[in-house]
């Protein structure tokens, strides 16, 4: 029995250059991506109802590049200026470099774990006198 066709979760590459594109090539095969996971944020009405301000907070914990996305949007519609003196917590480093996009890289500002969220917590500890904002879904694992 061989495998003729072959299902990506996750959207199709928008250049067109994909490392299965060879595996295709190669092996005769058919590559069909789908998103599996679609992330909404919520809007700036709904986000106005829970009277969250989020000049309040000292610091934001990041799980995701999308997180970041999505507070920074949000951050935009509701016309907040984020402060300069906003620490950020990143859960790994590659959410802290993409972080970068949004804000000023130093390292007294952006912390990060290593990959998991329990890298991150001693960090937070150190840093008990800070309020905390985490933006995130509406389905969390139960160690965040």
């Amino acid at each position: 029995m061989s495998v003729k066709s072959i299902l990506v979760s996750q959207p199709k590459p928008s250049n067109g250059k994909s490392p299965y594109n060879d595996l295709a090539d190669k092996y005769d095969l058919t590559v069909d991506f789908r998103s599996f996971i679609h992330v909404e944020g919520v809007d700036v009405q709904e986000f106005r109802q829970q009277k969250i301000k989020i000049e309040e907070y000292t610091a934001v914990i990041f799980t995701s590049r999308k997180a970041v996305d999505h507070f920074f949007k949000m951050c935009e519609s509701l016309r907040v200026k984020v402060s300069d003196s906003l620490k950020y917590f990143c859960m790994s480093e590659a959410v802290a470099l993409y972080l970068q996009n949004y804000v000023v890289y130093r390292k007294r500002k952006i912390f990060h774990g290593k990959t998991r969220f329990v890298d991150l917590i001693d960090t937070i500890k150190k840093h008990k006198d800070e309020k905390f904002l985490l933006p995130c879904s509406d389905i969390l694992k139960p160690i965040i």
